[in-house]
């Protein structure tokens, strides 16, 4: 009989084994200190970032049918490639928008949980739901940006929730995630209880890309990332800021979109 050869297996250096059995023991160890909990109602779970049953029905995902530029659910299928009347007549900045669920209690619990309760464990589980709502324009891209935040708001608030979200979706589509290509230049009010001509006139000209950032973006296809579109002002202050640096194709993708239904 002829002798079998066995290739051996590629050895994993020291420091990396004891690195990954140290973050399991560290898994385990706030296992049992802080149980998985569903992040909607606190029922606890087998395992971390996911919903209980109950709490994944009551998620209004975005599905189709829907607007193909502004993303916007519809009650019927109009057929392809149909738009929605507010893409018409006002053409948003960017080239498409796309969001993983209404914002509505659940959504809204998600998003704030990761905002400002520091629970950014849930990133992971809400980029997974960002990629899909994609629909392949994450696998498409060439970079993953997120929406900065000015450096005062962010030492506050301790991070970024859409650099969080970004980061995620990175390693999920192993797409390169620039996080300091564009920063926010100009402190501005919090959007919340602004209407939609204050919030675009707060972001109006609060960002900028960097001199590293507009060699690294320059002919190329953007998913920008947020955590909620509302009116858009935000996204579309950045879209412009991408544009005028060379970025050909942008895609706004957020984890929910404030609507009050589909239309």
């Amino acid at each position: 009989m002829g002798e079998i050869e066995v290739k051996a297996l590629p050895a994993i250096p020291l420091r990396q084994g004891i690195a990954r059995r140290l973050r399991g023991l560290g898994r385990a160890a706030l296992d049992i200190v802080y149980p998985p909990a569903c992040p909607g109602c606190d029922r606890l779970l087998g395992s971390r970032a996911s919903l209980c049953p109950q709490c994944w029905s009551k998620l209004g995902f975005i599905e189709r049918p829907y607007c193909e530029v502004l993303g916007t659910p519809f009650t019927h299928d109009l057929g392809p490639g149909i738009l929605s009347a507010d893409a018409i007549a006002t053409p948003p900045p960017f080239d498409r928008l796309r969001s993983v669920a209404l914002y509505d209690d659940l959504a809204r619990v998600l998003v704030h949980s990761l905002k400002y309760r520091d629970r950014t464990d849930l990133a992971p589980m809400m980029a997974q739901w960002m990629l899909r709502a994609g629909d392949g324009t994450v696998q498409a891209a060439d970079v993953i940006l997120p929406v900065p935040l000015h450096r005062f708001r962010l030492i506050w608030r301790k991070f970024n929730q859409a650099a969080e979200l970004a980061r995620a979706l990175g390693r999920l589509s192993e797409k390169p995630v620039l996080i300091d290509a564009v920063r926010r230049t100009k402190r501005t009010r919090r959007q919340i209880g602004l209407g939609p001509r204050a919030r675009e006139e707060n972001v109006r000209g609060a960002f900028s890309v960097t001199p590293a950032g507009r060699e690294a973006l320059f002919g190329r296809r953007v998913v920008l990332i947020d955590d909620v579109y509302t009116t858009g002002a935000t996204v579309a202050a950045v879209t412009r800021t991408l544009k005028r640096a060379g970025v050909t194709d942008i895609t706004v993708l957020t984890f929910a979109r404030a609507l009050p239904g589909p239309i």
